[in-house]
């Protein structure tokens, strides 16, 4: 039997513009469209996610409640939603990791890119992108999850042609 060795991946940080193809970044800060409304009081980042239900499907909101990821980590299948988005929102101010390859073609080792994802920065995964299931780190994180209820199976599974690494931080 022969022995593969796992690909070791590199960490980015989760910005807009290298997150693009994958679908939107969430996030509350100034290079986005915001104002103040409820007679001053509030500051509304405005329309932060393109949320795509799918045309016979309706969004939900649930939440997930993760257990902590050790790293290094070895990734060795990815999901997708072929019908409709998923977004992602922290809900306990811990840093996370996500995974994501584009949805064109089943995933390899070669497309797989890794983000580092602050507390404060959410993801909305484009219909069909492939990603990792929840990466947690540190101790138990609920995220705000919105995504599609509705008619059909949206959820793919690949299993890897080959393991990956996710090393520790630092």
């Amino acid at each position: 039997m022969t022995t593969i060795t796992p690909i070791r991946l590199t960490i980015e940080p989760l910005t807009r513009e290298a997150f693009a193809p994958f679908g939107d970044v969430i996030q509350a800060d100034d290079t986005v469209k915001h104002f103040t409304i409820n007679e001053g009081n509030t500051e509304r980042y405005h329309d932060l996610a393109h949320v795509d239900p799918g045309p016979d499907g309706r969004a939900i909101v649930s939440i997930f409640r993760g257990l902590p990821r050790s790293l290094p980590f070895t990734v060795t299948m990815m999901e997708r939603h072929p019908k409709a988005s998923q977004a992602f929102i922290p809900l306990s101010g811990r840093p996370y990791l996500v995974v994501v390859a584009r949805a064109e073609s089943t995933p390899t080792v070669d497309d797989l890119r890794v983000f580092l994802c602050t507390g404060e920065q959410g993801v909305n995964y484009a219909r069909g992108v492939w990603h990792h299931p929840l990466l947690g780190l540190d101790a138990v994180s609920d995220f705000l999850i919105v995504d599609r209820a509705g008619p059909g199976d949206n959820c793919d599974v690949v299993q890897m042609e080959a393991p990956s690494i996710i090393p520790e931080l630092g």
